[in-house]
């Protein structure tokens, strides 16, 4: 791997800011930077959840459906901030969250596509926060409970996101859009830890919590049992035929929203298993089929491209690429669109499975994540 993390060793009684969701990877990131020297200052983000089904829900249902932003984890930012000598602010991100994450989750799903809303949130609402609340404290450096490093590349001279020492952990994926001007001023103290590491550290502080909290989920604002009322209620239902590739009526669907490529749950039809391979927005259909291989994809259409180095666009270059979070990254070749930067033609070398629109495709190259797009 090109280049050196970034240290977290030798804090020298600096303040840095540290985003506390109340989980154990942020209480870690904490505790690792207060006992390399470091003054964390805690920063609670506050986001709002999906209202609608609230009042079926017990209170304890919703906290464990979205430990990110209830009463109850920011109590528990601020007592692990208390017991570490540390301030604590809790900052109301709810107006960004809503047009930056919601709605941008509700478009995307109207437009037939599969939002990622971890990536655009990372970006646009929870590192911007931290690092207006930096700059409006004059500090410079923040950190969160990412596995994910930093490294600062002596071939390119700038910073990357680089893949961490617990690979099965790995998040850079949802990092892929951090700019330059931020990533010299991250510090990812789990980087160079395995989870289990992590909960034996947190263990031997005494701390416990963590063992009855569930961990975050993708659509962290939308409890997992009320997923589908919220599809309904804010997309709206749409029926319309689902069809083979032949272009035989095989039944019905109620909205091309409750679909995704490559999805083979809740297609009861006869003959299967069906495969979703393609959500035609025009003609209101799905296209399904019982051979896996018709999911492949050698050549895909990405806009939106993003690269944390600007040297890289206008670029054919040859790269190792994600299609989803929990895909394995695989050779592959960026072809710029003549006259526009931003939208390119990724070619793989062998076919990728289940290509979904809307999700993001994330560039590697030795280790490091560049950039990335979104899938058209």
């Amino acid at each position: 791997m090109d280049g050196k993390s970034t240290r977290i060793k030798n804090g020298k009684g600096q303040k840095i800011v540290v985003g506390m969701s109340g989980g154990v990877d942020s209480t870690a990131a904490l505790i690792i930077l207060k006992k390399n020297g470091w003054n964390p200052v805690g920063v609670s983000l506050k986001f709002p959840t999906w209202e609608e089904e609230k009042s079926k829900r017990t209170k304890r249902e919703s906290r464990e459906e979205n430990i990110q932003s209830t009463s109850t984890s920011i109590e528990r930012a601020q007592k692990i901030c208390k017991k570490y000598g540390c301030e604590h602010y809790i900052l109301d991100a709810t107006e960004c969250f809503q047009k930056n994450v919601i709605e941008y989750t509700i478009n995307s799903l109207k437009n037939s596509q599969t939002p990622n809303p971890c990536i655009v949130c990372n970006r646009n609402t929870k590192f911007f926060h931290l690092f207006k609340f930096a700059d409006s404290k004059n500090i410079k450096y923040a950190s969160t409970g990412h596995y994910a490093k930093i490294i600062k590349s002596r071939k390119y001279k700038s910073f990357f996101v680089a893949i961490p020492k617990d690979k099965s952990k790995d998040q850079t994926y949802y990092l892929s859009l951090l700019p330059q001007n931020w990533l010299n001023r991250i510090i990812f103290p789990l980087g160079e830890f395995t989870k289990k590491e992590i909960y034996e550290m947190v263990k031997k502080e005494n701390i416990n919590f963590y063992e009855n909290v569930k961990q975050s989920q993708d659509f962290c604002f939308i409890p997992s049992k009320a997923m589908e009322n919220f599809l309904e209620k804010e997309v709206g239902n749409k029926p319309g035929n689902i069809i083979d590739k032949e272009g035989k009526i095989l039944g019905k669907h109620n909205g091309l929203q409750y679909y995704t490529i490559g999805q083979r749950k809740k297609i009861e039809l006869a003959g299967g298993p069906f495969y979703v391979v393609k959500k035609d927005t025009e003609k209101n259909q799905i296209v399904v089929s019982t051979n896996k291989r018709d999911l492949g994809k050698t050549e895909i259409i990405l806009s939106d491209i993003f690269f944390s180095n600007d040297k890289f666009y206008g670029k054919e270059l040859k790269v190792k690429a994600k299609i989803r979070y929990q895909s394995k990254a695989v050779p592959a070749q960026i072809i710029t669109v003549t006259g526009n930067d931003k939208i390119c033609v990724v070619k793989f070398k062998e076919p990728q499975q289940a290509v979904t629109p809307g999700q993001y495709c994330v560039f590697y190259m030795g280790g490091l994540c560049i950039g990335s797009g979104v899938i058209n």
